[in-house]
């Protein structure tokens, strides 16, 4: 039998950030491509990363998408930081959920409205929101490694 730890909400929060990347391309992206490929409306070597090249909703769900793959190694790096330095406070942990939480908002903000100066605004702040809480949870780490005399 093998022995599994517990999960910590950082890791929980961090396996969350994967999952609902996932989410984002098996709900939104996937489909949309499949659907145009199977029923005869694009080729399968059509397709371009580029989310330049298309307009509306797919493209800011691929812009979406791609954002949510930029910073989750980002945030993978610092929660197995925070793993390995077997750091764990409710402030770390509220910090993993905050960014979990801004993640979800800011791609739901930029899949679900038409991208208006104040929506992008409401978008950035989320953005915003995580990455005060990385750079908090790196700050934390910092002050465990290098305590103040």
């Amino acid at each position: 039998m093998v022995a599994v730890q517990t999960l910590t909400i950082p890791v929980l929060s961090l396996l969350g950030f994967a999952l609902w990347t996932l989410l984002i391309l098996f709900v939104t992206v996937g489909p949309y491509r499949w659907s145009r490929v199977l029923t005869g409306r694009a080729s399968l070597s059509q397709w371009s990363a580029d989310p330049g090249t298309s307009t509306g909703w797919y493209a800011r769900a691929m812009r979406a998408h791609m954002n949510c793959i930029e910073n989750l190694p980002v945030f993978g790096a610092i929660v197995f930081a925070v793993q390995q330095a077997h750091l764990s406070s409710p402030l770390v942990d509220g910090l993993a959920l905050s960014v979990l939480g801004a993640r979800v908002l800011q791609t739901t903000v930029h899949i679900s409205l038409e991208q208006t100066d104040l929506v992008v605004g409401f978008r950035f702040s989320f953005f915003l929101v995580q990455l005060m809480a990385m750079l908090a949870m790196v700050v934390a780490l910092l002050a465990l490694a290098f305590p103040a005399p």
